[in-house]
């Protein structure tokens, strides 16, 4: 098990000035995470610009690595970070010589398991506390009908060794809730399978694999149906290699554009943010709440929707935010729940069971800060409801333990900027998984946030 993250830096943020400028949030996540997965079963060379050179995703460039690919960052690139994926082809990877530790990565996790289990080799996976306490059964029953192996521990937790499967089996999977996590690793796996392997989704998920899939050649269709989202692979494509821009983290970027929201006097433009459809709900519940969110410069780079929002401080109200909503914005309930706590009367937020396997309980943990600053909430076991104080500052004065969750730790700084009193968190260094340098950017916009 991982040991990362044993020490702790402790960041206060206080009551902040005007938050004013512009900057880009690190790389999306998901579509880094993908780009190297994808980059390491193509034939070529795929570069790869603005990848998120978080933890998260430097884990999985270690993993494809570690399986005969060759990741790395190009020295001389003139933005920083810059990336070149040589890949082995479909079917190509080799077996690695250690265990592969995921670090706090879930997303990284279950993605490379579906790699795994469409190739004839063995692997181990594990990582850091908070990843060996998150299930990945939702991930390997789909995959054992494809003829792969699992061995866990109780309950379906790493560390796990995955024996892919020589000869993949296509399958047609429903998923039983919906997850982009499954429906990808599935994907993956199918990759390496004869025929046809599909996926039906009860509700539309995140489909940047879908669309980088066909980035590199792959042919991808999607279909809506009576039973929900349909999407089939033709399987061993010859995937060939091409650029990957990766757009700003729309996720990452909710943190400051919250903060900008709130925040009196505020004007914050937020550059090359991705804002894929089935990713947006976030900006979708802001603007029911009142939320002065413009759109700029809107384009298409690598069949993603990129654009700048400009973004400013004005009072927010309470809404209902729907079940249906949740997978398009699984990732901004935490700093969603901070802008609740500010807008005038009550926000319900439906279809959260999701948030109770995340790096943390995100549904305790939200609940349970939030009360400490004096917001009043009720949690239930898949919502949360949150009473705004229509504007005035909680009283906050409150330490927050983040236990291990990045966007925990984010939200909390923001709720802090806010607050009558400063808002503590226990460990700073938990953002490093997606959000490298989140407190000097959120300083460099004015945000009163520092060490103690």
């Amino acid at each position: 098990m991982s040991d990362a993250n044993t020490t702790k830096t402790p960041l206060r943020a206080g009551p902040s000035g005007a938050l004013t400028g512009a900057v880009r949030v690190p790389g999306d996540k998901s579509i880094s995470h993908r780009a190297l997965m994808l980059g390491a079963l193509c034939v070529g060379e795929t570069r790869v610009t603005g990848l998120l050179e978080g933890e998260d995703v430097l884990a999985t460039a270690a993993a494809v690595n570690a399986m005969g690919a060759r990741a790395e960052r190009y020295a001389s690139a003139p933005d920083g970070n810059t990336w070149r994926v040589i890949g082995c082809g479909v079917g190509g990877l080799s077996e690695p010589e250690n265990v592969i530790d995921m670090g706090n990565a879930g997303t990284g996790v279950r993605l490379m398991m579906g790699v795994v289990a469409g190739h004839d080799m063995t692997a181990t996976f594990t990582g850091d506390a908070s990843l060996c306490r998150r299930p990945m059964g939702r991930v390997t029953a789909p995959l054992e009908r494809m003829g792969a192996k699992f061995t866990g521990r109780d309950g379906g937790l790493l560390p796990m060794t995955v024996k892919g499967a020589a000869e993949p089996l296509p399958i047609e999977y429903a998923l039983p809730v919906a997850s982009a996590q499954v429906k990808s690793a599935v994907l993956l796996a199918g990759i390496n399978a004869p025929g046809v392997t599909t996926v039906v989704e009860p509700q539309p998920t995140r489909d940047h694999t879908e669309n980088m899939l066909r980035w590199f050649g792959a042919e991808v269709t999607v279909q809506d149906t009576a039973r929900g989202r349909r999407i089939s692979l033709i399987g061993r494509p010859e995937l060939v290699a091409r650029d990957v821009a990766v757009p700003a983290d729309i996720s990452s970027a909710a943190f400051p554009l919250v903060a900008a929201l709130l925040v009196p006097g505020s004007d914050v433009t937020l550059k090359d943010v991705g804002l894929n459809p089935l990713r947006a709900g976030i900006l979708t519940t802001l603007r029911e709440m009142g939320a002065e969110i413009a759109v700029l410069g809107a384009r298409e780079e690598a069949g993603e929707p990129v654009a700048d929002l400009r973004v400013t401080a004005g009072p927010l109200k309470g809404v209902t935010v729907p079940a249906e909503r949740a997978p398009s914005m699984i990732d901004e309930y935490p700093i969603l729940a901070v802008a609740a706590a500010l807008a005038e009367g009550e926000t319900r937020m439906e279809g959260l069971e999701e948030l109770r396997v995340k790096e943390s309980d995100r549904l305790a943990a939200m609940a349970r800060g939030l009360a400490a600053a004096g917001v009043k909430v009720e949690e239930g076991p898949d919502y949360l409801v949150v009473t705004g104080s229509g504007g005035k500052p909680p009283r906050g004065g409150c330490t927050v333990t983040v236990d291990l969750d990045h966007r925990i730790a984010m939200a909390f700084l923001v709720l802090g900027l806010v607050t009558e009193q400063p808002v503590t968190i226990d460990d700073g260094d938990a953002m490093a998984t997606s959000f490298p340098g989140f407190a000097a950017m959120m300083q460099g916009l004015g945000a009163d946030i520092a060490d103690i």
